[in-house]
């Protein structure tokens, strides 16, 4: 069995009126990769914040984001997708510009591989439940 390896990630809970901004990837069907919130690598050099409101802009196209606070830290075993722990540095974010229900956007990735294309739309934060990976572990802290 591989080694796993401990990758510093991020997980952007992004909320207006009461709902959780989720997406889906246009390319993939629900059964191979879910519903997911914003979430990805925090960059060296680059402080878990950052990566948060980075993460937030590359996946869902928007630009205008407030950090509310950081709702806490959590390790999440990826295996056997990648033999990785993930520990996850959550973060409670709203949007600064107005936005539609449902919508499309496109991560590029500087050009080194082919875009990630996504499908964003709200959910009520009370079926957040049915993130995948463990994403909605902290979700119950919004309400703290």
């Amino acid at each position: 069995m591989p080694e796993k390896l401990t990758a510093e990630k991020v997980l952007c809970y992004i909320v207006r009126d009461g709902r959780l901004l989720v997406f889906r990837h246009a390319d993939h069907s629900y059964e191979e990769v879910g519903i997911q919130v914003p979430a990805g690598s925090v960059r060296p050099g680059e402080t878990p914040e950052a990566a948060a409101l980075r993460e937030a802009r590359e996946e869902t196209g928007l630009h205008g984001f407030t950090v509310v606070r950081k709702l806490g830290e959590t390790e999440y075993d990826i295996s056997p997708y990648r033999f990785e722990v993930q520990h996850r540095h959550v973060f409670h974010l709203e949007p600064a510009e107005p936005t539609a229900e449902r919508w499309t956007s496109q991560e590029d990735h500087n050009g080194e591989r082919e875009p990630t294309r996504f499908e964003c739309f709200w959910i009520p934060l009370e079926t957040a439940h049915i993130l995948q990976s463990g994403q909605g572990a902290l979700i119950g802290r919004l309400f703290d």
